[in-house]
């Protein structure tokens, strides 16, 4: 796989064009709009500018502009933007419109935690199994499903047809579980260890890996102490110069 093709998502069915690639980055930002357009569809909100929907999604209202281009002519200017006819438009865009049926793998705190949140449903994602290695969680409900012994992963997946799997199970088994994955036919993996999984091509991995998002606040705050400390040196020799 070449750069261009691991750093690109093709979107199909978009403005009567068969495919039309778009970049990864605007593909993560599209995710975030649909998110803020959710909000202000459940408020009541029919219209939205660029101006106001750029800044609830955190972005500049050019590269706004610029990631719905991707998605065909879209809002009337001097107007803005039909909020639902605009989420409507990137949850086809993210394919998100064709739902998608999930399985977890792994139901430690983590597994549980994501298996309660209500998010999933509200954007299109259904969870249909749970599956673990431990006898003592194996057979508990969960989140309103019974939890499968992963030994029956490859039968229940044949029966329950998930197009996603998530996998938060110890380091030292996610390798195996992501090969029993993609043996079952998974094509997208959301990925919560620290192992690094190899898929084969047709398969898409994501990876959340908390504790580097942790290391990067970390950065970015001793780079905010460093600057802070170099500011006030610099201060107190312009107020020493004074004198």
């Amino acid at each position: 796989m070449t750069e261009q093709q691991e750093t690109r998502t093709a979107v199909s069915g978009l403005s009567g064009r068969s495919h039309k690639e778009i970049p990864q980055a605007t593909v993560a930002r599209l995710a975030v709009y649909l998110r803020v357009l959710g909000v202000l569809l459940d408020d009541g909100t029919a219209i939205v500018s660029s101006e106001e929907l750029a800044a609830a999604a955190g972005v500049g209202s050019a590269k706004l502009r610029k990631d719905l281009s991707f998605l065909g002519p879209n809002g009337v200017r001097g107007v803005g933007y039909d909020v639902a006819k605009l989420l409507s438009r990137i949850e086809g865009a993210l394919g998100v419109d064709r739902g998608h049926r999930v399985v977890m793998v792994g139901v430690g705190h983590l597994g549980r935690a994501l298996a309660a949140y209500g998010g999933f449903g509200r954007r299109g994602f259904t969870l249909v199994g749970l599956f673990d290695s431990a006898a003592g969680v194996v057979g508990e409900q969960v989140a309103g499903l019974v939890v499968r012994s992963v030994a029956e992963l490859a039968s229940a997946c044949a029966a329950l047809e998930p197009t996603v799997a998530v996998v938060a199970v110890p380091d030292t088994a996610a390798q195996s579980t992501c090969d029993a994955l993609v043996q079952a036919g998974v094509r997208g993996i959301l990925n919560f260890t620290s192992v690094a999984l190899e898929v084969p091509e047709r398969v898409s991995v994501r990876h959340v890996d908390l504790a580097v998002e942790m290391q990067m606040l970390s950065f970015d705050s001793a780079r905010q102490d460093s600057a802070y400390e170099a500011e006030v040196v610099e201060l107190r020799a312009a107020e020493q110069d004074r004198w």
